[in-house]
Parts: structure tokens; C-alpha cells; sequence
């Protein structure tokens, strides 16, 4: 990798650790530079703005987030097994990147456009997945979207509110790891009958 390459992608990479396994969503050129140990016009240079460098941050949050639903769409396993490895991407992500749902989230209640090309395809693959596991018996009968928002909640509110419970509860991170591992088989429990 080229000086250049190199200096652009330890940027872009300190803005993305600073955002997202930080939590530092405002995070000014100067702290990033700092962090990067790099000169801050060098920001600039490489991506012409602050904003352009949350652009492309935020762009790449995007492409993860795709990434992990394509886990669930493209996938041949049974609906079960698809759940299961949504589940474990979800966690795994999280373990990564702890402030990547909060950030996504952030950026969108100011305005940021988050619309993904296919998501109407996708919605009604998804909900026929579930249409079909509520026939076969696995799970209650109710609403996809409702089944959708069950599995997102049980997923992503205990990882959302983490530092909220940590500080109250006094756990630390190796124990709420150890918690959130043992998440998947209760989630499981919860949205399966079988």
C-alpha cells in the first residue's frame, strides 16, 4: 500500500473507531487527526471536508449494515438457521463496532438518508420467510413486521443501551460480552416455538 493509501485508509479508520467503538459521533478534524497522528490538514486533503470524511464513514456503516441483513436474504439455510446466523453477525458486529446501531441511528434522526436501494425486495422475502415458519408451526402467528421488530429489539436494545447498563449494574465489558454470547439462544427461544 502506497504512503498515500496508506495515510487515507489510517484515517478514515481512526474517524470509524472513534464513531463507532468510541461513541465519539462528534468528534472534531483535530481529535481525529490527533488520534490518527497525523496533521490535520492532511484531513482535508484527503477527503476536502469534515463532512465528507462522516460521509464516507457513514457510507461504509451503511455497507455493514447491508452486509448483515444480506446474511438473512442471500442465505439457503432454513428460516431457524437464518435467524441464528443474523443473531451471531449482529453480536459479533457489535463486539466490533458497539456504537455502530447508535450512530446509524443518530445520523439519520438529523436528516443523513439511510434508503437502501431493494429494501421493499427484501421486506417481502423476509416477511414471506416468516409467513412460511408461522405455517410450518415455528413460530406464534402475527404480523411480519411484528416478528421483525421482536427479533430487532431482543437483538439490539440489550447492545444499544449497553454503556446505560453497564454503568448501573456495574458490569464490565468482558462480563456483558460473556451476557450478550449467551443472548442467542434465549432470542431463539423467545421467536421460536420449536
Amino acid at each position: 500500500m502506497e504512503k498515500k493509501d496508506q495515510t487515507e485508509y489510517i484515517i478514515k479508520e481512526t474517524a470509524k473507531n472513534l464513531f463507532f467503538k468510541e461513541g465519539k459521533f462528534n468528534a472534531t478534524t483535530q481529535e481525529i487527526a490527533d488520534a490518527a497522528g497525523v496533521n490535520r490538514t492532511l484531513i482535508n486533503y484527503y477527503f476536502r471536508s469534515r463532512n465528507n470524511l462522516f460521509n464516507i464513514v457513514f457510507e461504509e456503516a451503511k455497507r455493514m449494515e447491508v452486509a448483515k441483513t444480506n446474511s438473512i436474504m442471500f442465505s439457503e439455510d432454513d428460516f431457524k438457521t437464518k435467524i441464528s446466523h443474523f443473531i451471531d453477525h449482529s453480536i459479533q458486529m457489535n463486539f466490533e463496532y458497539p456504537y455502530l446501531e447508535t450512530y446509524l441511528v443518530s445520523q439519520i434522526n438529523q436528516g443523513t438518508n439511510f434508503r437502501r436501494e431493494y429494501v421493499d425486495d427484501h421486506a417481502k422475502a423476509f416477511y414471506a420467510n416468516v409467513e412460511q415458519a408461522m405455517e410450518q408451526g415455528l413460530i406464534e402467528r402475527m404480523e411480519p413486521v411484528q416478528f421483525l421488530l421482536n427479533m430487532i429489539s431482543l437483538i439490539n436494545f440489550p447492545m444499544a443501551i449497553r454503556p446505560l447498563l453497564q454503568l448501573n449494574l456495574k458490569i464490565s465489558d468482558t462480563e456483558y460480552k460473556r451476557i450478550l454470547k449467551e443472548r442467542k439462544e434465549i432470542i431463539i427461544q423467545t421467536l421460536f416455538k420449536k
